[in-house]
């Protein structure tokens, strides 16, 4: 892998992700579980043993045509947000892209979010869209930014 102590996704890491990040959450279990078999990477990082946080790329509609476009994703632990983690795991996410004949890489960050979008400009993303209200989290509703770029354009 491109940095280490990121390793793509095992069997043994589900229930240790699931209950690390977001406890017993079935949504998050079904994701995986659709990821994994599609080829997709998804990508897990580990500090001293501990999962720090995890990478992936989905595909971004279910259509035939967009089969070459992703939604990728990058989530940290709170106490990992600033050691650079996100960089070395999208770095490994862009690489295992480069070779799954994907074209357009897509990223949806919660605004406002300086640090995540900061990130997904290092990797060449530019904002192509922006949705006010569109997510709800922490009783209140979010507006939701859409950032992209091509691979091998």
């Amino acid at each position: 892998m491109a940095a280490v102590g990121i390793k793509s996704y095992l069997r043994g890491y589900h229930h240790r992700l699931l209950s690390y990040f977001f406890g017993p959450h079935l949504d998050m279990s079904n994701r995986i579980e659709e990821v994994i078999p599609s080829g997709l990477p998804w990508l897990v990082a580990e500090e001293r043993g501990e999962v720090i946080g995890y990478a992936c790329a989905t595909k971004w509609n279910k259509r035939f045509a967009y089969r070459f476009s992703v939604e990728a994703t990058v989530y940290l632990s709170p106490t990992s947000a600033s050691d650079g983690w996100g960089t070395k795991l999208y770095e490994a996410l862009f690489t295992e892209l480069e070779g799954c004949f994907i074209h357009t890489v897509i990223g949806g960050i919660a605004l406002p979010n300086p640090a995540s979008i900061a990130l997904h400009e290092i990797f060449g993303m530019e904002k192509v869209a922006h949705f006010k209200e569109v997510g709800y989290k922490l009783d209140k509703w979010i507006d939701v930014g859409y950032w992209q770029v091509q691979l091998n354009a």
